[in-house]
């Protein structure tokens, strides 16, 4: 059965990408989020039947929203819920909904059918830290990180996930132990993002950091950022003052994918966010199509935007676009 929806939405993503082309061309956002949703609503119009002649439209009527998809998803894991794949479809469709709750309790109930399996673990353990106010992982969402590395002891998301919640609980020596490891398995670049982690967790548990690694090479993907102060606002630019140039995934999680902290007093300036900037290595810079860039100067000095900070007007953008993108500093933040 999980190999006919494999095939299935295979087929569907082959197809809506010609289709789509044209939208992908003008407006990329656009065109993702259409076959996102279409291919939410292809899972469910299978499973809401539970046969191939699902596909069929003769045989049962398309979704024609997300919202149809949803509920004829629901409906079916009423029916029966033993459908891993039906509760991981309907996570993500939550997700997209930004129900984070449903969500992990969809991922919960997916557990129950597969408790031993490490990427399911993995996922609901992220999805409750996601519908937490703090996004922290709770008691529950470690134990189910420590039984899916029980299970798959190298599994790269459970080691960060776990490392991040262990640092949560102010327990950084054993942070750094859990993320050590990933340094021998993954990418180069992404060792180049892990490592200051580690370095951080290291120092702030009274230990000596990781010798530092011989230099990797750049990816080809990056933004190159201008960033400028507006003359009305230099005035209230403190000395000392701190410049933070942040990319986000659009429509994502607020945590940066790729950062950069600056002295304000080199403004204006030119700067290039890739991969080496990189704060998570589960995501990179490159992994993305697009990402929204911002900057901000902060009186205090920390990354956490305050009140009184000056910042600039987020802007979109590619991440193999050619031209810089221009980021005036021109309001205060309230």
């Amino acid at each position: 059965m999980s190999a006919f929806v494999v095939a299935s939405l295979a087929l569907v993503l082959m197809v809506l990408a010609y289709v789509l082309r044209p939208v992908f061309k003008a407006h990329r956002l656009t065109g993702v989020a259409m076959l996102a949703s279409a291919l939410v609503m292809t899972g469910a119009l299978y499973f809401a039947v539970g046969t191939p002649r699902a596909l069929d439209q003769a045989q049962r009527r398309t979704p024609q929203t997300l919202d149809e998809a949803i509920t004829q998803l629901e409906a079916k894991l009423a029916d029966d819920p033993s459908e891993i794949d039906g509760w991981r479809l309907l996570a993500r469709a939550y997700t997209a909904q930004g129900r984070h709750t449903d969500a992990r309790d969809a991922l919960a109930r997916a557990v129950t059918v597969a408790p031993d399996e490490a990427d399911l673990l993995t996922d609901a353990a992220e999805a409750r830290a996601n519908a937490d106010k703090d996004h922290r992982f709770d008691d529950k969402a470690v134990q189910m990180l420590r039984h899916a590395l029980g299970k798959q002891p190298m599994h790269q998301r459970a080691r960060w996930f776990l490392g991040i919640a262990q640092r949560q609980a102010g327990r950084a020596a054993d942070a750094a132990k859990t993320w050590e490891p990933l340094l021998a398995i993954v990418e180069p670049n992404v060792a180049a993002t892990l490592r200051p982690q580690i370095n951080a967790a290291r120092v702030e548990a009274g230990l000596p950091e990781l010798a530092a690694p011989a230099p990797v090479a750049a990816s080809g993907k990056g933004i190159t950022v201008k960033v400028e102060l507006a003359d009305a606002l230099r005035a209230k630019l403190p000395a000392g003052a701190t410049l933070f140039v942040v990319a986000r995934e659009p429509g994502g999680p607020p945590i940066p994918v790729a950062a950069e902290k600056v002295s304000a007093a080199q403004l204006p300036l030119e700067l290039r966010l890739d991969d080496a900037d990189s704060l998570m290595p589960t995501k990179k810079l490159s992994d993305l199509a697009n990402a929204e860039i911002s900057a901000r100067l902060s009186i205090t000095g920390i990354a956490t935007p305050q009140a009184g900070d000056l910042e600039a007007a987020p802007v979109q953008t590619t991440t193999d676009a050619k031209a810089p993108v221009v980021l005036k500093i021109d309001r205060v933040r309230p």
